[in-house]
C-alpha cells in the first residue's frame, strides 16, 4: 500500500519539481530541513493504515515546509505579522491547516472534498478512507534527538556512519570523519582507562576523542535533588564484547545532543559530558541566537499534536473530530526509535478524561533510508574536502496544496524581500489563520483537551502571552 521509503520519495520529488529555487538552500555553503503532509487515499471506504498490501491507494503531497529558524522573544509582535517559530515542521503543519480550510470551505461548497457531513450540525468529519502521513527528512529537535551514540569498542576513534530503519537495532549512526593516525593509535592505548568525547570542527563535522573523564562512568545519571529520577536516565546500556563468542558489541560512548533548552522552572541537563549531559523526557524550548525563544521544540508539539490533532483551536468550529496523523516517517539522519516514542507517544500515554472525540493516538513511527539532498549531513557528505563553513538556510518554504497564493517564502519571520518599512503592511504578512483569541478559545472542546494535557503531561508548557494572540 505505501512504504517509508515510498513517502520518503514522494517529498523528495515535490520538492526539487514544485519548490521554487527561492528559498532553497544553496548547497555549497547551506542546509535545511523538510517537513511535509502527505494523504493517502484508497478506493474503497475503510480504514487505510490496516488494509491489505495490495489495496488501491493514491498519495499526494498536500502540505510542504521547509526551514531552520526561529525568532528570540524580544523579536515577537503582537500585530500577529511575525512567525515565531519556521522549523520545517511547524511550517509544514501549518501549510496543513490552510489546505483544512480549503477543505472545509469545498465541504460548505458541496465541492469534492476530503470531508463528510458530521452528525453534528454544521459540523464536518474526515472521510473514514482517508489517512495523513507526516514526514519529516529529520529527528524533531528536543527530547526525540537525544538518544546514545555507539560505536564499536574495537574501532573507538572511527566514525559513526549511515542511519537505519525503524525496528533494526538502535545504534545510533551519522557521518563523521576519521581521527588520524596517531590518534587513532592513542584511542587505542588509552581505551581501557579513558572516556570517548565528541568534538566539532568549525565546519560542523563531529568526531571522536579521548579524554580522560572519571565523573561519567556510568549507565545513568540522577539529579542531585532527586526530584525525577526517571526523566534523568540514560536508556541505553554500555556494552562490551562478548569473550566467549568475540563478537564486538556497540559501546555507548556519548549522546546525540538537542539545541533545545529546558523549559524554565522545569528540570534542567545535568551537562556532564558524556550520557549525563541531557535528561530525557523533558519539555522544552527552541535555541535562539543569544535570545531565548517562546516556542516548543518539534518533539514537545508532536507530542501535542497526537493528542489533540493538527488542525489547531480554530478549525475545531467546523469539525466534529480533530484530524490525526496515522503515521511519521523520519528520513535517514540519526534516529532512534526509542526515542521517537518516548518523546511523541509515551510522554501523554496515561492521560485520562479527555473530551470526546479526543485521545491518546498509538502513532506509527518508521524511519525511510531515502536521505534528503539538501540536509545536513548530505552536504557535509558532499563538501568533505570544503574549508567552507556551513550555515543552515535563512529562509522557509511554504507550501499548501490550495489554489489560491499556494506559496510563500519567508525569512525571518517575515514574507522574503520585506523591508523594514515594509514591516507591518498586508504584503509583508503570511497566509497565516489570523483571528481573535476570543475564537481561540470558544473552541470548548479543544480548549477543554489542552487543558487536560497539559495538566496531565505537557506541564511546563510555555505559553505566549494573551497580548500577541489579541490580532485581527
Amino acid at each position: 500500500m505505501w512504504s517509508a521509503d515510498e513517502i520518503a520519495g514522494l517529498c523528495y520529488l515535490h520538492y526539487r519539481t514544485r519548490l521554487p529555487k527561492q528559498g532553497k538552500p544553496d548547497p555549497n555553503r547551506e542546509w535545511t530541513s523538510l517537513a511535509a503532509v502527505v494523504k493517502v487515499e484508497s478506493g474503497a471506504q475503510r480504514e487505510v493504515l490496516d488494509s491489505p498490501g495490495n489495496l488501491q491507494v493514491t498519495k499526494e503531497v498536500v502540505a510542504m515546509g521547509t526551514g531552520t529558524k526561529c525568532i528570540g522573544q524580544n523579536k515577537m509582535r503582537k500585530t500577529g505579522d511575525i512567525l515565531n517559530d519556521s522549523h520545517a515542521e511547524v511550517v509544514a503543519k501549518r501549510s496543513f491547516q490552510r489546505y483544512l480550510l480549503h477543505q472545509l470551505w469545498l465541504a460548505a461548497s458541496h465541492q469534492q472534498c476530503i470531508f463528510s457531513p458530521g452528525t453534528e450540525t454544521g459540523k464536518w468529519k474526515l472521510k473514514p478512507n482517508i489517512i495523513f502521513i507526516f514526514f519529516s527528512s529529520h529527528t524533531p529537535c528536543g527530547d526525540a534527538s537525544i538518544f546514545p551514540i555507539s560505536e564499536p569498542e574495537n574501532q573507538l576513534s572511527k566514525p559513526v556512519t549511515g542511519g537505519h530503519a525503524a525496528g533494526k537495532s538502535p545504534e545510533c549512526r551519522s557521518n563523521h570523519n576519521h581521527l588520524c593516525p596517531e590518534d587513532k593509535r592513542k584511542s587505542e592505548k588509552m581505551a581501557s582507562n579513558h572516556i570517548i568525547k565528541r568534538m566539532k570542527t568549525d565546519d560542523g563535522v563531529c568526531f571522536s576523542i579521548i579524554t580522560e573523564d572519571l565523573a561519567v562512568r556510568h549507565e545513568s545519571v540522577e539529579r542531585k535533588d532527586n526530584t525525577n529520577q526517571k526523566s534523568c536516565e540514560c536508556s541505553a546500556e554500555m556494552q562490551t564484547a562478548n569473550k566467549d563468542t568475540g563478537l564486538v558489541r556497540p559501546k555507548v560512548v556519548d549522546v546525540h545532543r538537542t539545541g533545545a533548552k529546558c523549559v524554565p522552572g522545569d528540570l534542567d541537563d545535568a551537562r556532564i559530558p558524556g550520557l549525563g549531559y541531557h535528561c530525557v523526557g523533558l519539555l522544552r524550548v527552541k535555541p535562539g541566537r543569544g535570545d531565548r525563544t517562546c516556542s516548543m521544540s518539534c518533539s514537545d508539539k508532536l507530542a501535542r499534536w497526537n493528542v489533540l490533532g493538527c488542525q489547531g483551536a480554530l478549525l475545531m468550529h467546523f469539525l466534529q473530530y480533530p484530524v490525526y496523523l496515522s503515521a511519521i516517517i523520519v528520513g535517514k539522519c540519526p534516529y532512534s526509535q526509542e526515542a521517537m516514542r518516548r518523546a511523541v507517544i509515551e510522554r501523554c500515554q496515561h492521560i485520562s478524561s479527555l473530551p470526546d472525540g479526543f485521545l491518546t493516538q498509538e502513532v506509527k513511527l518508521l524511519q525511510s533510508e531515502l536521505q534528503f539532498e539538501h540536509s545536513r549531513q548530505a552536504v557535509q557528505g558532499v563538501q568533505t574536502n570544503s574549508k567552507t563553513k556551513l550555515v543552515p538556510c535563512s529562509a522557509a518554504i511554504s507550501w499548501s496544496a490550495v489554489p489560491e497564493q499556494p506559496l510563500d517564502v519567508t525569512a525571518d519571520g517575515f514574507r522574503q524581500g520585506t523591508t523594514k518599512k515594509g514591516i507591518g503592511s498586508q504584503q509583508s504578512r503570511m497566509k497565516t489563520l489570523k483571528t481573535y483569541w476570543d475564537y481561540k478559545e470558544a473552541a470548548l472542546n479543544y480548549q477543554e483537551a489542552w487543558r487536560v494535557l497539559r495538566s496531565q503531561a505537557l506541564l511546563g508548557w510555555v505559553e505566549n502571552a494573551k497580548e500577541y494572540l489579541h490580532f485581527t
